[in-house]
């Protein structure tokens, strides 16, 4: 028996919505990506090719590659590169290498184990500024509680944050333990998934702790581990929030720590040079890319030879 019109036209109508009701559900996210990610995202790449580019009027001299020569030609710039890779490159294996050591003896079945793990995790639930500050009273050369303990070791006290050749040890030393709670974190997760048969067969076959951590905590974790660096490896290239509080604003104490975020804010907030800053934050996303990738293609690399 034929349906009338009038059912079909339901049905037709009922299936027609069905397939796009997805969509409404994803449409106030995908607004927000469009608004907030891919507007900006796309609107710094433009502003980076206008060059002498006025924030107020909105006006330019002309489309070229003149931002990217006065990146490339600001010795403050070059300056920023050096202070952020070295940073990478001392924060990140330093932060893993610790994280991977108390995230093990955190998934032991010790005492106090809650306790420690709340003492590791607080940072996380701590505002960074107020933690910045803090770090700020503890590195005081006159009455900080860090040479305070030094001083026990007969260690004269150190102007951490106002001499130069210290400036960049404390900011390590801050970002290192600033990023230890979220890297313990994923490595922790990372451990509770390995199989315990391996421990135990590894036990009858009188393997002892450190075999065992070396011979199969370490390759079982390595994937978490190359995780935690490129998340890592990102959120290091990005360093401003550490450095910030830690010298009242400034690029450390005789503006020797100019890192590429910093860089970015000098040359928006206090030279005006919008179409300068852009061009930065593009040269800065090429150097994550890149490290990103090396990283993705050294462990691909190790995986295989596995």
């Amino acid at each position: 028996m034929k349906k009338p019109a009038r059912v079909e036209r339901d049905l037709t109508s009922h299936a027609r919505f069905s397939r796009i009701e997805p969509y409404m559900y994803l449409l106030p996210f995908l607004i927000g990506i469009l608004a907030f990610t891919l507007y900006p995202v796309i609107n710094v790449i433009f502003m980076s090719f206008k060059e002498d580019y006025s924030y107020l009027t909105r006006e330019f001299a002309q489309w070229g590659v003149g931002n990217y020569e006065k990146v490339f030609a600001d010795p403050k710039f070059e300056q920023a590169i050096v202070n952020t890779l070295k940073y990478v490159v001392l924060v990140v294996p330093i932060s893993t290498c610790i994280a991977v050591v108390v995230a093990y003896l955190l998934n032991q079945k010790l005492r106090f184990s809650a306790l420690f793990q709340t003492a590791y995790f607080l940072p996380m639930v701590t505002s960074i500024t107020a933690v910045g500050l803090a770090w700020r009273l503890m590195y005081n050369e006159r009455f900080g509680i860090i040479n305070y303990m030094l001083s026990w070791f007969g260690v004269d006290p150190i102007g951490w944050l106002t001499k130069a050749q210290y400036s960049m040890p404390a900011l390590v030393i801050f970002g290192i333990w600033n990023i230890l709670p979220f890297t313990i974190i994923l490595l922790l997760s990372g451990l509770q998934n390995i199989d315990e048969q391996y421990y135990t067969a590894a036990k009858v076959d009188g393997a002892r702790s450190l075999r065992i951590f070396f011979r199969i905590t370490v390759p079982l974790l390595a994937p978490t581990i190359f995780l935690v660096c490129i998340v890592n490896t990102i959120s290091s290239f990005k360093v401003f929030s550490e450095l910030y509080p830690l010298f009242k604003g400034e690029a450390g104490p005789f503006y020797n720590l100019y890192t590429v975020v910093y860089y970015i804010r000098y040359a928006m907030m206090e030279s005006r040079e919008y179409g300068v800053a852009a061009a930065a934050a593009l040269v800065l996303f090429l150097f994550i890319l890149v490290f990103t990738m090396v990283q993705l293609l050294i462990q691909r690399k190790w995986q295989h030879r596995r």
